[in-house]
């Protein structure tokens, strides 16, 4: 039994360590610790000159929440553009309507502006008020998946909801179970929700000094004695996902 093991990069090199280390299918984002935002345009060239892996594009303008301004959704609209012209494989988005729901019309459009590359509703999902409707309303709209951590901040933590939204589907949209997925509960979370793929982040923490003469100012990052940190890809965290998901029978 395979289960494809989705890995966010946020780099060229990330796609190319995710790849080497067993992963399946790449999530491409700026920003992880707003989480995850639009790459940009040289961004997403690098990446897909880096790996021959299914390259998922964000697309998403801003932090914060999902109900986005004309001019924002305009945007997302350009950038998706751009993907499919660079080769990207699919794009993942989340549009929201004031009270949560799912805005239906927004989100039909992107799937449409596609052309048939897959596209994943994000985990804005999770913050829907009625997620079996909102599963519904992704099915009729013909989306590919939706990535989910059940509602509840981790993957494990929501794993009733997700086994329970995979049922649903039953094979009439995908189920990536994702947020906080590690290594040492990967398989429990597989075999608690029945899911065949996973989303995870496999990442630490890469110290850039440049700013440890003054850790008074903040320019974003997580501020160490050493420096400020920022995230990148952990290759062994990859590889004993990878593993753990292949001892699975």
């Amino acid at each position: 039994m395979h289960i494809v093991l989705e890995l966010i990069a946020t780099s060229g090199e990330d796609c190319a360590v995710i790849e080497r280390e067993g992963g399946d299918r790449i999530e491409l984002c700026s920003a992880l610790a707003l989480g995850g935002l639009t790459p940009s345009a040289a961004l997403v060239q690098r990446a897909r000159a880096a790996t021959h892996l299914p390259i998922m594009m964000m697309l998403r303008p801003r932090e914060g929440g999902f109900c986005y301004s004309a001019d924002e959704f305009a945007q997302m609209a350009l950038d998706l553009k751009f993907g499919l012209a660079v080769g990207v494989d699919g794009f993942v988005f989340g549009c929201l309507n004031p009270d949560g729901s799912i805005d239906v019309q927004r989100t039909a459009h992107l799937v449409e502006l596609a052309k048939g590359a897959q596209t994943v509703f994000h985990r804005a999902f999770d913050v829907t008020p009625d997620p079996a409707a909102a599963l519904e309303a992704l099915i009729s709209l013909s989306v590919t998946r939706v990535l989910t951590s059940g509602g509840r901040p981790s993957a494990l933590e929501g794993a009733e909801r997700i086994r329970q939204l995979t049922a649903q589907a039953n094979g009439r949209i995908e189920i990536l179970a994702g947020a906080g997925v590690r290594s040492d509960h990967v398989a429990e979370l597989v075999r608690l929700t029945g899911v065949r793929q996973v989303h995870a982040s496999a990442s630490r923490m890469q110290i850039d000094a440049s700013t440890r003469a003054n850790l008074a100012l903040n320019f974003g990052g997580v501020a160490t004695a050493q420096g400020v940190g920022h995230r990148t890809v952990d290759a062994e965290q990859v590889r004993v996902l990878r593993r753990a998901l292949s001892e699975l029978i």
